[in-house]
């Protein structure tokens, strides 16, 4: 994995729960040649894939997922929290560790058969991710891939995403968080 991603992410010890090791990409995207490179190495797999558009979770997938589209020439499609989306939406339920949460996409953002990237800057449990999948998948997606910034690959997300045919990608991963 890659060194360089991770000498430009901050962890905070004990955020935002004791106990919890918070990975931090805000030192990433301030680092010109960092957000620059990382971007790049998320792209650089899907050029020349046929991708139509990059969804990204919200909020820090926005982010990402906004230089993404943009380096592959290719639409944006925010996946937001219950509630934030102006227009008519379709919903995805999933299960938080403390109740349940909703991610909504606007009806008309991705069309039947579309090739969709998902963009995020962390896969840790796959909560969120699985419901993005499911939720794009409900409205005709075809989802290629998942690309992320960070993989906590002992807490199984990326596993849950393989399990639903959707390879995943991490530039980085911290074991035992």
């Amino acid at each position: 994995m890659n060194d360089w991603v991770k000498d430009r992410i901050r962890t905070i010890p004990d955020y935002p729960k004791k106990g919890i090791m918070f990975r931090d990409i805000t030192t990433l995207l301030g680092d010109a040649l960092g957000f620059r490179k990382a971007v790049d190495e998320m792209v650089q797999p899907y050029a020349g894939t046929g991708i139509s558009k990059v969804a990204g979770i919200d909020a820090r997938g926005f982010i990402l997922g906004g230089a993404v589209a943009h380096q592959l020439s290719v639409g944006f499609v925010p996946l937001r929290k219950q509630g934030k989306l102006p227009w008519q939406t379709y919903g995805e339920d999933y299960q938080l560790e403390y109740g349940v949460d909703r991610l909504e996409i606007h009806q008309d953002a991705v069309s039947q058969g579309d090739r969709v990237l998902l963009v995020d800057d962390l896969i840790a449990t796959g909560g969120t991710a699985v419901a993005a999948v499911q939720l794009l998948r409900k409205v005709g997606a075809k989802v290629v891939g998942c690309s992320f910034v960070i993989d906590l690959p002992d807490l199984g997300g990326a596993k849950k995403l393989a399990a639903l045919d959707c390879p995943v990608r991490a530039l980085c991963a911290y074991e035992g968080d």
